[in-house]
Parts: C-alpha cells; sequence; structure tokens
C-alpha cells in the first residue's frame, strides 16, 4: 500500500471509531440518512430499514479507499452501526466494487441479508461457492439486463427496488460489457435513493426511459464524481434524475477533502471523501 493511501486509511478508521463512540446516538435521532464507508460504499438508513450498496471489495487500484478493516469487523459481526442490515445492492463485478468471497461470507454471518446483483456478479459467487453453501443462493436475486432493457422492479418487504442497465463509463468503446445496474430503491415508501455505479454520463441511456426517471426522482442520487465535472453528467442530474441533493461517490484519494482545494468543477458539490461521513436524507 502506497503512504498516500495508508494516511487515507488510517485516517478513515479513526473517523469510524470516533463515528460510532461519539456521534451514533446522535446519528440514530435522524429518520434517513446515508453513512460512507468508502468508494462507492454506502449504508442508506430509514427507520428500522438498513440496505448496503458495494459495500465490499478487495482493490483499491491505488486511488480510491478501501473499507476500513474495523468498518469491516463489524460488518461481519453485525455490530452497530451495521446490526440488522436488510439487503445488500451490488453495482457491477469489478475488484473496487465487489468481492465475491467475502459477499458470500457476509451471507453465511448474516442470515436476514437479502443480496441484489448483476448476474455477473452472482457468476462469480457461485464459482466461489461449495456445496455447503447452496441455501445461501436462496436470498441472492440475480438481475440480468442488457443495454437498453426496461427497467425492472423488484420488492420485499419495506423496499421498492428498481433497476436499470446504464453502461459503464468508457463507453461506447470500452467496458462494454460489464452489467453496471443502477439501483433506485424506495425504502418505506417514503426514501427513495439512487445509486449509479460506475454509469456512463451521456443522455443516450437515459433519455429512452425518460417516463421512468419522472415517475420516482430520488431524495439522494449517489452518482460517480465524473457526473459532476463533466457537462453531460450534470444535464443528467438536473433535467433526468432530479434528485431532491446528490452526493458524488468513487472519489479518488487525490481529490482533498476541503472543497476550496478540489479542481474548480468539483468545489460547489458534495462529494463523499471520508469514510464515516454521513449525510441526512430529506424524507417525503
Amino acid at each position: 500500500m502506497n503512504k498516500t493511501l495508508f494516511a487515507a486509511t488510517t485516517r478513515s478508521a479513526v473517523l469510524f471509531l470516533c463515528y460510532v463512540g461519539v456521534s451514533l446516538s446522535h446519528a440514530q435521532n435522524d429518520d434517513s440518512r446515508a453513512f460512507y464507508m468508502a468508494n462507492e460504499g454506502v449504508m442508506v438508513t430509514a427507520g428500522e430499514t438498513k440496505i448496503l450498496f458495494d459495500p465490499l471489495f478487495p482493490d483499491s487500484y491505488g486511488q480510491y479507499l478501501l473499507v476500513p478493516e474495523q468498518m469491516k469487523v463489524a460488518l461481519f459481526a453485525g455490530d452497530a452501526p451495521f446490526d440488522d442490515v436488510d439487503a445488500v445492492f451490488i453495482s457491477h463485478y469489478h475488484g473496487d466494487h465487489f468481492s465475491p468471497d467475502e459477499v458470500l461470507a457476509l451471507l453465511k454471518a448474516q442470515p436476514q441479508i437479502q443480496l441484489y446483483a448483476p448476474a455477473q456478479a452472482v457468476i462469480g459467487m457461485r464459482a466461489e461457492a461449495s456445496a455447503d453453501d447452496a441455501s445461501l443462493f436462496s436470498r441472492v436475486n440475480a438481475v440480468s439486463l442488457q443495454y437498453k432493457d426496461a427497467p425492472v422492479t423488484l420488492a420485499m418487504d419495506g423496499l421498492l427496488v428498481e433497476a436499470v442497465r446504464i453502461p459503464h463509463s468508457g463507453w461506447p468503446t470500452g467496458r462494454v460489457d460489464v452489467e453496471n445496474i443502477v439501483w433506485r430503491v424506495t425504502l418505506n415508501d417514503n426514501t427513495t435513493v439512487l445509486h449509479m455505479g460506475d454509469a456512463d454520463p451521456n443522455d443516450v441511456h437515459f433519455v429512452s426511459d425518460a417516463d421512468y426517471w419522472n415517475r420516482n426522482p430520488p431524495q439522494l442520487a449517489m452518482p460517480p464524481y465524473w457526473f459532476f465535472s463533466t457537462a453531460s453528467g450534470r444535464q443528467i442530474l438536473q433535467e433526468r434524475i432530479r434528485p431532491a441533493h446528490s452526493v458524488g461517490i468513487h472519489v479518488p484519494t487525490t481529490i482533498p477533502a476541503d472543497p476550496i482545494r478540489r479542481p474548480q468543477e468539483l468545489r460547489d458539490h458534495d462529494i463523499f471523501t471520508q469514510p464515516g461521513e454521513t449525510r441526512n436524507i430529506r424524507a417525503r
């Protein structure tokens, strides 16, 4: 691990410990909130309903934060703030978003969790699984979507789950085979969040499903930070998705927490940079 990443990870661990030890009692007073883990890992809580996006992944690729070890220990143990997690959502099968063996281990450790993931990720999990793991897959909900397929809707107690495939950044020349799923999840009928994975910021991917985006604007959108740094990305957020608030994810460690020190195009936008950060979500 390089020195910069090590230092950032150490700071992340300290922030997490401070959050759990000092701030959790205050955070529990907020009805809906987002808690940042690392990279695109985010926990969303609304009342007693709790979901995670991209929480376990092995690779930093030398530029992204990994989930602090203390967070992972708490997650597997079901300790606060990760107690009673209802569902986990995976955006796509890349090493900075998904670890098939760790997600399998989480399903073993926490038998209440339902998993929602693209088919590619589920295939990766099955390749790691043993015969003893077969029963776990009754809690695995695979979504198989081709580019330009209509969005799909699933449901479980306390959750309305909607999914659409938006190409990974680099389209149309790169990563076109990656099943990048954009999840729109409504918790308890009153808090809708959107996790975009590594979506490509081109309106051609969104215009054909204009009615879908108009139907349920999220209170919180979590786009990769490059939606803020490109005109097309900003337009998609403003004219298609229309969230009450957006916070950028997948932020490299080279982008500082201090807005004044960020690149000009990111200074006026909200981004997650430190594990343990939270954002309140305005429920309907």
